[in-house]
């Protein structure tokens, strides 16, 4: 698990937010909203990258620097985890089913992405048991062009844990455009947070 600090809720700004939210009948919202990605897809694919493994890795080091989403629940405690891995679904062709790999986020999106095929394409089990506190979980969807999706609730409302999915992109305009959904924990993060990471994330995209 990576490193972390117990938050002192008696002088914490989002003390009252996180209360309240925390006890809603479902405490997580998801937002749908459109990405650019004319100038990262060309450009991933000039490096011969993975598209999925690429974009795994810019949305997870665009929204560690968030502070709000890397706030968790665990053991009771409020916590601010330094730095948060990847978990995401790899489909098995064969089968047609799914598993759930688990990557730590690497420094540069090369070695990422690298390490991230090799666990995928080697790991047998489609479940190698529960996912930590300290990730951020990906289910991309390239099969439609959603306008909206919404989530399986495990019931856990202390689970905070960020679930980030896009669909088949598309062109308009002369421009690639996706589908992109975050769903997020209220008790930590709200449309403020969520906004900032679409903007960090969209500049990403267009400077990569």
């Amino acid at each position: 698990m990576n490193t972390y600090t117990i938050i002192n809720q008696q002088n914490w700004k989002r003390a009252q937010h996180c209360a309240v939210f925390r006890n809603s009948v479902e405490p997580a919202f998801c937002v749908t909203f459109e990405l650019d990605i004319t100038n990262f897809k060309n450009k991933v694919k000039e490096q011969n990258l993975s598209f999925t493994m690429a974009m795994i890795f810019a949305v997870s080091k665009c929204a560690n620097e968030i502070e709000e989403f890397r706030y968790r629940f665990l053991d009771g405690e409020v916590v601010l985890f330094d730095h948060i891995d990847t978990a995401f679904t790899y489909m098995n062709n064969e089968t047609e089913l799914f598993k759930v790999v688990n990557v730590p986020l690497l420094n540069t999106m090369s070695e990422y992405v690298e390490l991230a095929l090799t666990t995928a394409k080697e790991q047998k089990e489609y479940f190698t048991g529960p996912l930590g506190n300290d990730i951020f979980q990906f289910s991309p969807m390239p099969w439609i062009s959603y306008t909206h999706i919404s989530h399986t609730n495990s019931g856990k409302k202390d689970n905070a844990t960020p679930l980030f999915d896009w669909g088949k992109y598309f062109t308009r305009d002369g421009k690639i455009m996706m589908p992109f959904s975050v769903q997020v924990h209220h008790s930590f993060v709200d449309g403020l947070h969520v906004g900032k990471l679409a903007d960090k994330l969209q500049t990403y995209l267009n400077e990569f």
